[in-house]
């Protein structure tokens, strides 16, 4: 409301005061309810999401103290550089996407193409997490990293493909900076968060195949929570620590993206000023983000397989085998597509190449996820038999 309170300082403080207020709300309205009920009882779910956001929230407001801690420093140590650059600065308001094709036909024709993945994506992880919570026998670790990983999928694509749908629709791709940054930080999360969600799937297929006496007790309540806050809570971290380097920069040159939605490398490079030292910090995150988990990956097949292969069971060889293959498949399309991506050095990467790169990873791996894991699951499909026997005899009675 008030213009003069308009600079960077008051900036963050808005963030951070809205952080409080988010942060002060997860926590305190149950427990008020507790206090004025006397019953501390919380559901599985609601715990979950509890731990999730308030983890979220807290190494947030860590790094948004860091960055209102080098806005000071700036105003007081270097106050006539921190005054001059909004002055003389003309500051992007909106970004304009090329997308995949600037023809039309082609853009319809990829508008019908794209809507139908998107539906398909939604409908097939949707159904794996609708099964694995209606049915008691899919209660086990596997399935509860799976559902984790299908509802990571849905927040995905829904984070890129409604903006690329409708500019495809449209045939303006225009987007505003404030969209645009978003978009790109939540991608960013999400993406991080895939990696490292496939190698904690890779580590409890390792425990199931290779110590089967033991993976009961290993893979507790408690364990599951352990891993499930790694592999959300680390890309966090990751991604808060480029938000800030990215937003060190401003955006006062072209605004033209090449690309069909806003990604953290291709927009840095429109950034105005010396992007080195921000691109060597996303390409340490892209390390620990992709090497990590893929590392884990490695190791864990390259011991299931060892141990596969002692099997006596033919049988028990062609299970271990099927369900690990299904698992490799998509790790093989993810980790491939998002290496080429970001770790390679800006300088040499091909705008047009990106985006085709981009496609496989954003559009094409979550729709395969729910195929390749259900394709040949006796698991699942005795779970969807008696979800439909279920229903008919509702229907009938």
């Amino acid at each position: 409301m008030n213009s003069h309170l308009h600079t960077p300082m008051y900036f963050f403080l808005m963030h951070l005061s809205g952080l409080e207020i988010c942060y002060v709300t997860t926590t305190l309205p149950q427990t008020l309810a507790q206090l004025l009920s006397g019953n501390g009882s919380i559901s599985f779910s609601r715990c979950m999401f509890q731990i999730y956001t308030f983890q979220s929230l807290a190494g947030t407001e860590c790094f948004l103290l860091g960055a209102m801690a080098y806005d000071r420093y700036l105003a007081i140590c270097h106050p006539l550089e921190a005054r001059m650059r909004p002055e003389n600065t003309t500051f992007v308001t909106e970004f304009i996407l090329v997308g995949l094709s600037n023809h039309r036909k082609t853009q319809i024709l990829l508008f019908v193409v794209f809507l139908l993945i998107y539906s398909f994506t939604l409908v097939g992880n949707l159904l794996i997490v609708l099964l694995v919570r209606s049915n008691s026998h899919l209660h086990t670790p596997m399935y509860f990293f799976l559902t984790h990983l299908s509802g990571l999928e849905i927040c995905y694509v829904t984070s890129t493909m409604p903006q690329m749908l409708a500019h495809l629709l449209s045939g303006n791709g225009a987007i505003s900076f404030t969209r645009c940054m978003l978009q790109m930080y939540i991608s960013f999360f999400l993406g991080g968060a895939e990696c490292f969600l496939l190698g904690v799937m890779a580590y409890d297929r390792y425990l199931a195949i290779c110590h089967p006496l033991t993976y009961a007790v290993i893979m507790g309540t408690w364990r599951l929570l352990q891993l499930a806050s790694v592999s959300w809570g680390i890309p966090v971290i990751l991604t808060v620590i480029n938000v800030l380097c990215t937003l060190r920069f401003s955006f006062c040159g072209p605004n033209r993206v090449n690309h069909f939605f806003c990604e953290l490398p291709v927009v840095m490079k429109l950034a105005c000023g010396d992007t080195r030292l921000a691109e060597a910090i996303l390409f340490v995150a892209a390390v620990l983000a992709l090497l990590g988990p893929l590392s884990i990956i490695l190791t864990s097949y390259g011991l299931i397989l060892s141990s596969v292969l002692r099997m006596r069971s033919a049988s028990g060889r062609r299970k271990a085998f099927s369900t690990c293959a299904s698992h490799l498949a998509v790790v093989t399309m993810f980790y491939g597509t998002v290496i080429s991506m970001y770790m390679r050095p800006q300088s040499v990467s091909a705008p047009d190449q990106d985006k085709k790169t981009a496609v496989f990873y954003i559009v094409i791996t979550p729709l395969l996820n729910p195929v390749i894991y259900t394709l040949r699951n006796k698991d699942i499909h005795k779970a969807v038999k008696k979800m439909l026997r279920r229903t008919d005899f509702e229907q009938k009675y």
